[in-house]
């Protein structure tokens, strides 16, 4: 799949963070987190967010203009910040009817 197909609307990013060993989340943290992610919306970057359940971690999902800007966001964020969780970006190419399955509907 050429990436001439896949127009940067289309495109966002994944944050994928992951609770340090033996770190933990207290609630004071926790606020300023859910401040950045206010932000995020607040700015219109914000598409979806939240913890697993299962999992240690979370993930927040944005719009950027590239990585670059995608991975400051991350830094910014008060989990990483602290040193509570680190990250991992992954860029998410989203398939839909509008984008004829990145082409290949």
């Amino acid at each position: 799949m050429g990436n001439d197909l896949i127009d940067k609307n289309y495109t966002r990013y994944v944050i994928l963070l992951t609770l340090n060993p033996g770190k933990t989340l207290d609630e004071p943290l926790i606020r300023e987190h859910v401040r950045h992610l206010r932000k995020l919306d607040r700015l219109g970057k914000l598409v979806m967010c939240g913890p697993f359940g299962n999992y240690k971690g979370g993930m927040v999902i944005i719009e950027a203009e590239g990585m670059e800007e995608a991975m400051q966001w991350a830094e910014q964020d008060p989990f990483v910040k602290s040193g509570a969780e680190n990250y991992e970006i992954r860029t998410w190419e989203i398939s839909c009817e509008e984008n004829n399955h990145l082409g290949m509907g």
